[in-house]
């Protein structure tokens, strides 16, 4: 949308409770021309403010304490914090620094001037903060916000691949505990320089047309993984680091999705409509048949959710997410 020349559409746009993607690749929309129509992964938006507002609430920030923001992106979540605790207690962090030295413009004109500082923030804190929330998502936890979150300390993210929201506060030992937020969210995935890795179906292109090792029918349609939040967490904790890719043909009708791991691993399902998919799987791992196993116990059990299982954070950001005998590590 362009600003000028159409100023209610833009402050419809802005004040509508949905994500703006502001960057693809490394194209901001400020520099981009009406005609432009780049490719490639987003890489920075302006968040729905009720997401903002729902990570502020999990990190429960209060008068007088020091706030860490790790993802800038537009700003407008240090706005918030700046406008309800005040700008000398805001800090605001991103690798990219045309989203950080914007920010800083936008934010002082509308009076605000908090810290921005352009930083990778999986590395080490330029100072200790009583709180840390993050707009983006991670992988795993930085040791580093361990070391910088002070005693009686809070953060909150959330863990790529999946939905869920970890909250957790400063333990003795440097560690943390907390629980799995009873709230489901996703962000971009943190960025540590101008763009994202190239994804790995540009990696494996012979996943398009390739029988693979083993070619079997499926027991359920094919499904987008990323639209299915609880089966996408199960999937990422079974399989750390897996990715997903869907595509629709012959509107709607033709359904392809794969499955696909750094370590070769890599699946296909192509079904039509509603009817058992074709699938090809390859590599050391079948990573269908472990999605499979993951749908199956959805649909017995009528749900997966991992939402208030207790924490534990190392001080090396290890996690663990425990019930009863049940354990899972995020390493």
């Amino acid at each position: 949308m362009d600003g000028p020349s159409d100023p209610a559409a833009w402050t419809r746009a802005a004040y509508n409770d949905t994500s703006l993607v502001t960057q693809l690749g490394t194209l901001h929309a400020d520099r981009a021309k009406p005609d432009d129509r780049p490719e490639g992964t987003p890489s920075s938006s302006a968040t729905l403010p009720s997401l903002v507002v729902q990570m502020f609430r999990h990190v429960r920030p209060d008068q007088g304490m020091d706030v860490l923001d790790v993802g800038t992106g537009s700003g407008y979540s240090s706005a918030l914090l700046c406008h309800r605790f005040g700008d000398r207690h805001v800090t605001s962090m991103d690798v990219d620094p045309y989203l950080t030295e914007a920010a800083r413009e936008r934010l002082a004109d509308v009076g605000h001037r908090p810290e921005v500082v352009t930083l990778d923030a999986t590395g080490k804190l330029p100072a200790t903060y009583d709180r840390i929330v993050a707009m983006v998502s991670v992988p795993r936890i930085p040791a580093s916000w361990l070391t910088a979150l002070r005693p009686g300390g809070r953060l909150v993210c959330t863990i790529s691949g999946t939905g869920m929201v970890i909250g957790a506060d400063k333990t003795a030992d440097g560690g943390a505990a907390g629980r799995v937020e009873p709230h489901q969210a996703g962000f971009m995935g943190i960025r540590h320089g101008a763009d994202y890795p190239p994804r790995l179906m540009a990696q494996f292109p012979h996943t398009r047309s390739q029988d693979g090792e083993e070619v079997t029918v499926g027991r359920y349609p094919v499904l987008n993984v990323d639209s299915a939040w609880e089966v996408k967490t199960q999937l990422f904790l079974a399989v750390p680091g897996v990715e997903t890719h869907y595509e629709e043909e012959e509107q709607g009708e033709q359904h392809t999705a794969w499955l696909l791991h750094a370590d070769g691993s890599w699946a296909r399902a192509e079904g039509h409509r509603d009817n058992p998919p074709t699938v090809h799987q390859g590599g050391p791992r079948r990573l269908w048949t472990t999605l499979e196993r993951i749908r199956h116990l959805f649909n017995t059990q009528g749900s997966l959710g991992v939402y208030g299982f207790p924490v534990r954070i190392e001080p090396d950001g290890v996690c663990r997410i425990t019930w009863g005998d049940w354990v899972v590590t995020i390493e």
